[in-house]
C-alpha cells in the first residue's frame, strides 16, 4: 500500500514529465526551420540540374520521404523516392543525382549509403545549397535497354488463349487492348504501385480459369539478357485467403513454343519478382508474354519484359 506522501507526489511527477515533453517538443519545432530548405535552395539545385544533367539521368531523394523537392525539379528528370528506393538498382539510368537532406530528424545517412553505394562511384564532390546536398554518381548497376515491352504495347497482338490453342482477340482501341467477356481484362501501359514502388508497367490481370492473357511482341533482339519483372499491385498482394490462387507470369518463344521465363506469385507474396535468361545471338524473335491464375480475384498483375545488356560496372 502506498504511503500518503508517495500518493501526494505522483501528480507532481506526472506534471514534471508533461512539462519535459512539452519543452522538448518546443525545442524540436524551434530548431526545425533551420533544417528545412528554402525555395531559393530548391531553385538553385534545379538550375544546376537543368545545366548539368544528361538524358538518361535520374534523381534519388534522401531520405525517401523528402518529397517537396519534386515541386521544383526539372520535369524531364525522373525522380525516385519511396520506401526501399535507396536499394533499388535504378538500372535504366547510367547516372544518378542524390538529392539529400542529411540533417533532417531520423535521417540515417550511414544506412542510406550502405544500401546505395555498392557498384556506384561519386563523380566530383557534393555541393550544398542550404541544408540540401547534391551528389552525382555513376551507376554501375546500369543495364542499357535494347527492348521494352511496355514501349511496344500498342503494336502487340493481344488475345485470350485456351489450353486447346483457341484464341479470342483483344482489339486495341488507341489506349488499351480490351478483351471480350466480363471483368476488367485488358493490356495497357499504366502507373501502378508494387510494395510502395511506383512503376510504369504493363497492366495484365489474370483472366481466370485455364485461359491465359497473352501479349505477342515482335523485335526482341538476340545476345541480350531477357528479363521478366512483375508483381501484384498494392493492397491485392498481401491477402492469403485460401480461395486465392497463384498467379503465373511467363515469356515463351512464339516460333518454337519454348518456355523462356516463368515466375510464380503465390497469395501473400509482395514486391517485384524477377527472372532473367541469356538469349543467344541471332535474328530478332517474337515472344509471347502471358499471365494466368485459376481464380482471378486480387490477381492484378503489372509486369515488365526487357532486353538488357550486361551491367556496365564502374571504373575504379
Amino acid at each position: 500500500m502506498r504511503s500518503p506522501s508517495v500518493t501526494r507526489a505522483l501528480p507532481l511527477v506526472e506534471l514534471g514529465g508533461l512539462l519535459l515533453v512539452a519543452l522538448l517538443s518546443l525545442l524540436f519545432h524551434l530548431r526545425l526551420p533551420g533544417k528545412l530548405p528554402s525555395e531559393e535552395s530548391y531553385r538553385a539545385v534545379a538550375e544546376r540540374l537543368k545545366t548539368e544533367a544528361r538524358p538518361g539521368d535520374a534523381v534519388l531523394l534522401f531520405p525517401w520521404w523528402a518529397e517537396r523537392a519534386r515541386l521544383f525539379l526539372p520535369p524531364s528528370l525522373p525522380v525516385y523516392g519511396y520506401l526501399g528506393s535507396d536499394r533499388d538498382d535504378l538500372s535504366a539510368h547510367p547516372r544518378i543525382w542524390v538529392l539529400g537532406q542529411p540533417e533532417l530528424p531520423r535521417s540515417d545517412e550511414a544506412a542510406f549509403l550502405a544500401g546505395f553505394l555498392p557498384e556506384r562511384r561519386a563523380v566530383g564532390t557534393a555541393t550544398r545549397e542550404g541544408p540540401l546536398s547534391l551528389t552525382l554518381y555513376e551507376n554501375g548497376r546500369h543495364r542499357p535497354r535494347r527492348f521494352d515491352a511496355a514501349d511496344a504495347v500498342a503494336r502487340a497482338r493481344v488475345y485470350l488463349e485456351s489450353d486447346d490453342g483457341s484464341r479470342e482477340s483483344c482489339p486495341f482501341n488507341g489506349t488499351a487492348h480490351r478483351c471480350p467477356g466480363p471483368g476488367n481484362v485488358y493490356v495497357a501501359r499504366e502507373w501502378h504501385e508494387i510494395l510502395y514502388e511506383p512503376r510504369r508497367c504493363l497492366w495484365m490481370p489474370a483472366p481466370g480459369g485455364a485461359k491465359r492473357l497473352v501479349a505477342e511482341l515482335d523485335g526482341v533482339p538476340g545476345d541480350v539478357g531477357l528479363r521478366l519483372e512483375g508483381g501484384i499491385i498494392f493492397e491485392y498482394a498481401f491477402p492469403r485467403d485460401a480461395r486465392l490462387t497463384t498467379a503465373m507470369l511467363g515469356v515463351d518463344d512464339a516460333a518454337s513454343g519454348a518456355r523462356l521465363l516463368e515466375v510464380a506469385i503465390p497469395p501473400g507474396q509482395e514486391g517485384v519478382k524477377k527472372s532473367e535468361v541469356r538469349l543467344p545471338s541471332g535474328e530478332a524473335r517474337t515472344v509471347k508474354v502471358w499471365v494466368r491464375s485459376e481464380n482471378p480475384d486480387r490477381r492484378a498483375v503489372c509486369l515488365d519484359v526487357l532486353a538488357v545488356e550486361p551491367a556496365v560496372g564502374v571504373k575504379g
